[in-house]
């Protein structure tokens, strides 16, 4: 596997869908709900 496709998946589960790269994050967006309080992330609304 080539450093670029390591690089588009979920760093915790691996998944490929739903990805979010924006701030170098790399997570789903699963597990970015799950974590994002923890990570400092507010929810506006």
């Amino acid at each position: 596997m080539s450093e670029k496709s390591k690089k588009n998946v979920c760093k915790r589960c691996g998944r490929k869908q739903g990805l979010v790269r924006k701030y170098r994050i790399y997570l789903c967006r699963q597990c970015f709900r799950e974590i994002a309080k923890d990570m400092g992330f507010e929810k506006y609304s």
